[in-house]
């Protein structure tokens, strides 16, 4: 039986109860802590009044509302795309795809660390999976050219990788892909952190071209729940059509779509919100580099700290506790065996906070 986390309960935007014990939490993905912010929490009270908890049915059937409608256009408007489509979570966006475009491609060619919704889908495509090394042009470039001619390969990578923060070097891959061919990015974190007012990683890689898909989650950096896919009218039409990840499918619950808007409507109006995550992140970095941790050069607001042995991941985790910081050591499938610690920097930490835990990393 596969042993599940412990758990644990979020008291408040920055803190969590674990064993008794009140402590800075620096893990989860809920980037800028919408999913605890008042506005996004009366936005969901005010649906489930409203709304009800659920539509009962698939949207093919009679299940629309035009809270998704709007939802929606909401999306599209602000990654700048055709149009967005709405599903249940991240994880089916990929699959959805997947299901949508089967039969129109000859090769899959996938990142070897890609997301395990981008594996799923590779499956379902009905096209020949070939990987190419980790964010690594030599060998995508070797692994394309060595495709026959009339070939149409789809491409699937994350942007921002969750387990350090890295990007997918988007623009590099579309200049050697051939016209025919499309690029599935699995933004669910780079999405509201990345590029142009969080428009993703996408827009951070400076990339604006109809072959991409764009696809994401709206229970990380927007603090609610669902996912959507981003991309052409054509894209979203095959989509609505084929995927029965969508057509079979009852939509996301009322009053957490409202949460969603409502958390998109606010993170427009800050800005400052991602300018505050991101100088967060740099402060720690630049003050654990300074002490002489090697830390990947990399723009997402993730810190990976993979232990040297049991005895130095137990060490750590005495200090974080002494510290007041709750240990993020996590087991996570292609991860390192020994599991690692994931410090994930929210725009809502403290430099007080941030302080502790660089001392409690470097020991100092």
């Amino acid at each position: 039986m596969p042993i599940m986390a412990e758990p644990l309960q979020q008291v408040d935007r920055v803190f969590v109860r674990w064993h008794r014990r009140r402590l800075v939490y620096f893990a989860g993905c809920d980037y800028y802590r919408l999913a605890s912010h008042l506005r996004v929490l009366a936005a969901v009270r005010r649906g489930l009044k409203a709304y009800g908890l659920n539509v009962a049915a698939s949207r093919k059937t009679t299940g629309n509302h035009l809270l998704y409608d709007e939802l929606e256009q909401a999306l599209a408007s602000f990654f700048a795309v055709e149009q967005a489509v709405l599903v249940d979570s991240g994880y089916v966006t990929n699959l959805a795809v997947a299901q949508a475009l089967r039969g129109e491609f000859t090769h899959v060619m996938m990142d070897a660390r890609s997301h395990a919704s981008l594996t799923d889908a590779a499956m379902m495509l009905g096209a020949k999976v070939i990987s190419f090394a980790h964010r690594d042009l030599v060998d995508f470039r070797r692994q394309l050219s060595g495709l026959k001619d009339g070939a149409r390969p789809i491409v699937f990578t994350d942007g921002m990788f969750s387990y350090d923060g890295s990007v997918a070097p988007l623009a590099e891959y579309l200049a050697v892909l051939p016209v025919n061919g499309v690029l599935l990015v699995d933004d669910a974190h780079g999405a509201g952190v990345l590029g142009r007012a969080g428009q993703g990683t996408p827009s951070h890689c400076g990339v604006r071209d109809a072959r991409v898909i764009q696809t994401m989650t709206l229970s990380k950096a927007f603090g609610a729940f669902g996912g959507a896919i981003l991309g052409t009218r054509a894209v979203a039409k095959a989509v609505l059509a084929k995927a029965r990840c969508f057509t079979g499918a009852t939509p996301v619950p009322l009053p957490l779509a409202a949460g969603a808007l409502e958390s998109l409507r606010l993170f427009r109006a800050n800005p400052k919100l991602q300018m505050r995550l991101h100088a967060n992140a740099t402060w720690l970095k630049e003050r654990l580099r300074k002490s002489g941790m090697n830390l990947p050069d990399a723009p997402g607001p993730i810190i990976p700290v993979i232990p040297d042995s049991r005895e130095a991941a137990e060490r750590l985790r005495h200090r974080l506790l002494a510290a007041g910081v709750h240990p993020p050591l996590i087991r996570y499938p292609g991860g390192p065996d020994g599991g690692y610690f994931r410090f994930v920097i929210s725009s809502e930490h403290t430099r007080g906070q941030l302080t502790k835990l660089a001392g409690a990393l470097t020991n100092e």
